[in-house]
């Protein structure tokens, strides 16, 4: 526990309260337990794509398909903003950003960027299609022509940060400005992580790899740290503190504390041009700002290269990580990925 403040008091930190209240309620620790994992039905690959872009059918589902489609979409809104509010709800939870630890304060106040033009605070969670809504930002600031610009994109100038502002500022834009974030299956979103920094980024391979391997390899000091598997990234993340993690695979609850912050919406990668444009719509974006088409080189992750990855990954340790992201799947309505023998056979 630490101090709340001048007010007196101990509260728990509110990822390990958050923790208990949600494995007490769901029984998701025996699941992790005994194995017993909520079944993944991949969608079919055509399927798949019109889901992320956000069609109905495309030619590949009719119009009752599609209706279903947007029905389970509801029920799965449903109970995320149930589960949030249950979660939320209990009397230790962190009503506002002013009653998180210090620490715990300055990581989400620099994760949210503001839009006063639009008044709006969007919480960018890398992974989850936050370098197209920096563009998106910058192009209603009027500091980029168009999303569609060839460039790359610098994650700091021309943006707003919520911790950048007065703390009067801040509750202020808290209170009276729409409020959402995206979120992507946890397990995903690690992979898409480990993919980009381990397989194409030097800095990452240098500042991570290196240490990856000389921590998790017998002679592993010879290594460049661009030969770092993924069994050797989840036990990395297993032992790091989730709270000093890279923002590249910290915990969504922690990047952006749904508790303290009352999102009005939470938008899915699974969804995300329909979602996103809803945004847009909801803030009165000019009518010409919508968002960007996927880049013709960028390479997702499907369901089968995650299951791919999953099924050839220790179940120990998969199992053993869960707990650190278990707030990312609860919260959002996610299911614990299937490593079942039986079901990684097919």
């Amino acid at each position: 526990s630490r101090p709340r403040g001048a007010g007196g008091g101990t509260v728990l930190l509110p990822s390990m309260l958050m923790f208990g209240v949600i494995l007490a309620s769901s029984g998701l620790l025996l699941m992790i337990e005994k194995g017993i994992l909520a079944e993944v039905k991949p969608l079919h690959p055509a399927a798949a794509e019109a889901a992320r872009r956000g069609h109905g059918g495309g030619g590949v589902r009719g119009g009752g398909e599609e209706a279903q489609g947007e029905l389970e979409y509801q029920v799965l809104r449903d109970i995320r903003n149930r589960t949030i509010r249950t979660v939320c709800g209990q009397p230790a939870m962190p009503r506002s950003v002013w009653e998180l630890p210090a620490g715990q304060r300055r990581t989400v106040l620099r994760h949210l960027l503001v839009s006063d033009k639009y008044r709006f605070v969007y919480c960018y969670v890398p992974k989850v299609a936050c370098s197209n809504w920096k563009r998106i930002l910058k192009v209603l600031d009027g500091a980029l022509e168009s999303v569609d610009v060839k460039m790359k994109m610098d994650h700091k100038s021309d943006l707003v940060f919520l911790g950048d502002m007065k703390p009067e500022e801040i509750s202020y834009r808290l209170k009276h400005y729409y409020k959402f974030i995206f979120v992507r299956n946890p397990m995903e979103r690690l992979l898409s992580a480990y993919r980009n920094k381990f397989g194409e980024i030097k800095e990452y391979q240098q500042k991570y790899g290196v240490e990856i391997a000389r921590r998790y390899r017998k002679n592993g000091g010879s290594s460049a740290g661009d030969d770092v598997t993924f069994s050797e990234f989840l036990r990395y993340l297993l032992d790091e503190d989730v709270e000093r993690m890279n923002e590249h695979w910290m915990p969504i609850y922690n990047l952006c504390q749904p508790c303290a912050v009352r999102y009005d919406f939470i938008g899915s990668y699974e969804r995300l041009h329909a979602d996103a444009n809803y945004v847009l719509d909801r803030v009165r974006s000019p009518s010409f700002v919508r968002f960007p088409e996927r880049q013709s080189w960028y390479k997702p992750v499907t369901a089968e290269t995650l299951q791919y990855y999953l099924c050839n990954t220790q179940r120990r340790l998969i199992k053993e990580l869960l707990p650190k992201y278990i707030l990312d799947f609860s919260l959002f309505a996610y299911p614990l990925p299937n490593i079942t023998s039986e079901f990684c056979r097919q």
